[in-house]
């Protein structure tokens, strides 16, 4: 609009160069021309909105039925795509309000020169821009630009939730009032720290029964304090944030469970296609070589060297059953996901050197073993997978004994010189 507005604006200006520089940017026929003109534009750039509001809703069909209908967030807020179709229908209203300012010689003879040949330079943008979107949005459904979306959003989430030192340890809590919110929904945020100051300023202890990403029911008990204060149930209401789905602010194993979605539908029958799933798998692997060198919340609140609130969070474990678990129930019958799952956790053990986090490698390791020696009737393909296995626990035990010497080092350090 503002576009047309300076068009006209601009219109006088024209008018005064004499009739030689007002040739430059006329329509042939007059008014009569630019209005035929300035419709095409106008038609053309409303039909081409509406194509190219069918392709993106064919790209989100197709990825709901392949991805799953969850990561249909990263089209729907995808700029381009609404900058595609903002092109077009900004056009199409340039056009019309330029074209209600072309006066034929009975109604007072008026053609915005300037205003018609902005709309031929729109026009040519739109051409452009129709061929910069078909190419952008062939691409945007390729399943590996989608994996690799939702795992920059997995390692923005791995840097955001994880810390640089660990925590303190937890503590055991007195049993306490319970109390429920007056939301319900999909628990999406909780603020800590002000629960931890109004626990240390009404000297009590809070101890949370949920967690980000949880489904919360009206009426369920969300959390305990000790001792019980009447405080507690409007703390509750303005400290925990519900909704209708969950989403990655505070929850690490939403952008897991968006990827294993991709890799379990990636290994359905009607799609059969573990290049994917181990796409997907690769994705974890990295996302757990750059955990290795932080320390996930042991959920726990301190205020004056007093721990004041308890929440359950995210374990180690926890996160390797949701990003394998899935995974290896319905891949259990294809070599290549096996394989290449085993392979993922050897490489993960080769940067790990905390002996917990190394225990629980193992144990996903000897599942998928036991799920490849039940399931794949191939003894070749066993063979290999049992050569895995073996791989898998060389380096787990190299990686301990480096953890021992490192542990020996720095226990020898702090001793000082003998």
């Amino acid at each position: 609009m503002l576009m047309a507005r300076s068009a006209i604006w601009l219109e006088p200006l024209n008018r005064s160069r004499g009739p030689a520089a007002r040739q430059v940017g006329a329509t042939a026929g007059g008014a009569e021309g630019a209005r035929a003109l300035l419709g095409a534009v106008a038609s053309s750039a409303i039909g081409v909105a509406g194509t190219v509001f069918s392709i993106t809703v064919a790209a989100l069909s197709l990825a709901s039925g392949q991805m799953g209908p969850r990561l249909l967030r990263n089209f729907v807020r995808d700029g381009r795509n609404q900058l595609a179709l903002g092109v077009f229908v900004g056009t199409f209203a340039y056009a019309l309000l330029v074209l209600r300012t072309v006066r034929t010689e009975q109604e007072g003879a008026f053609i915005p020169h300037a205003g018609v040949t902005g709309a031929i330079v729109l026009a040519v943008i739109c051409v452009a821009t129709l061929v910069w979107f078909v190419h952008h949005i062939a691409t945007s459904i390729n399943v590996e630009k989608v994996v690799e979306a939702v795992h920059r959003d997995l390692i923005d989430a791995v840097e955001q939730v994880t810390l640089d030192r660990p925590d303190p340890a937890r503590v055991a809590f007195e049993r306490g009032m319970t109390f429920s919110a007056s939301g319900a929904g999909y628990l999406q945020a909780v603020d800590y720290g002000v629960i931890g100051d109004w626990a240390t300023s009404e000297d009590r202890r809070v101890r949370l029964r949920v967690r980000p990403g949880d489904y919360i029911p009206m009426g369920l008990p969300v959390a305990e304090v000790h001792p019980p204060h009447e405080g507690a149930k409007p703390l509750l209401d303005r400290t925990l944030t519900f909704g209708s789905q969950p989403t990655a602010l505070q929850d690490l194993e939403y952008t897991v469970r968006q990827l294993s979605e991709v890799a379990v539908r990636a290994l359905s029958p009607g799609i059969n296609d573990p290049f994917t799933a181990g796409s997907v798998l690769e994705r974890f692997g990295d996302a757990l070589c750059r955990l290795s060198s932080r320390f996930l919340p042991t959920g726990v609140t301190e205020r004056e060297g007093r721990i004041v609130v308890l929440y359950p969070v995210t374990e180690y474990d926890g996160l390797l059953d949701a990003m394998f678990h899935a995974i290896r129930q319905n891949g259990c019958r294809s070599a290549f996901v096996l394989i290449r799952m085993l392979d993922v956790l050897t490489k993960v053990a080769e940067v790990e050197r905390a002996t917990d986090r190394l225990h629980e490698l193992g144990r996903h390791a000897d599942l998928v073993f036991a799920a490849g020696e039940k399931n794949l009737g191939d003894e070749d393909a066993v063979t290999d997978l049992r050569k895995r296995l073996d791989a898998f626990r060389t380096v787990v035990g190299k990686s301990r004994g480096e953890a021992t010497c490192q542990t020996s080092l720095d226990v020898h350090s702090k001793a000082g010189p003998s």
